[in-house]
């Protein structure tokens, strides 16, 4: 199992703290310093290393092959779909839209890869709050990026990483001109989180409240031709 290259400096300081708290707590008791009974220090290390396993599996970053499929759209997530709805996407499009909405638990994988391959025409970040990420209004009021990728045949396709309750970092790596693969890596979410697709309103969408998908594999939509 691979680590993601977001989670090496949070492992490697998270294993320091946590020895250094582990190390004092026993220090403690063996000093009589504090007048705590012997296991709590066996219960703080037992809780430790579970901790430490979290974070490890938390930062994963699995090998996937992607099989690529120029005509549909694939899964930017690991995580449940909990929105499809036709909205009025203002920031980009000014239009309405398709909106389909990928929920990332904490036990996700939070790898984000591009739905489609193409030019990325449009990239946004912005500050904002921190509601849950399964919140209506988080797709617009929270910490977010706006990315936008157009494919060869003109269609353009949205996806907006929103960050969530416990999330307070998000990473996106390519730049605008970029030329993108379907199924790239393109950002890291850590720590709980959200991300949402804007599609054409001719879409046969492929998913249906509640399914769990895994980016670069599961098929959420196609463009159908006029």
């Amino acid at each position: 199992m691979r680590i993601h290259k977001e989670g090496k400096k949070i492992l490697r300081n998270s294993l320091l703290i946590l020895l250094l708290l582990n190390f004092i707590l026993i220090e403690s008791v063996y000093l009589a310093v504090l007048n705590i009974h012997i296991g709590v220090p066996i219960v703080v290390m037992v809780g430790s290393i579970l901790l430490y396993m979290w974070i490890i599996y938390f930062f994963r970053d699995p090998l996937r092959e992607i099989a690529l499929h120029e005509e549909i759209i694939l899964s930017p997530a690991d995580g449940k779909v909990v929105a499809i709805n036709q909205v009025y996407e203002g920031e980009y499009f000014q239009a309405e839209r398709i909106q389909i909405s990928i929920f990332m638990s904490p036990f996700n994988v939070h790898v984000n890869r591009s739905p489609v391959s193409g030019i990325l025409e449009y990239f946004k970040y912005h500050p904002g709050k921190y509601l849950v990420a399964f919140h209506p209004k988080s797709s617009t009021k929270n910490e977010r990026t706006t990315a936008v990728v157009k494919r060869a045949d003109g269609v353009e396709i949205l996806f907006r990483q929103i960050a969530g309750f416990v999330a307070r970092r998000i990473k996106f790596y390519p730049q605008v001109g970029d030329l993108i693969h379907q199924g790239d890596e393109v950002g890291f979410i850590k720590f709980g989180s959200r991300l949402d697709l804007f599609l054409p309103l001719n879409t046969d969408v492929q998913v249906n409240l509640g399914d769990q998908v895994k980016g670069g594999k599961s098929v959420i939509a196609k463009v159908v031709s006029d």
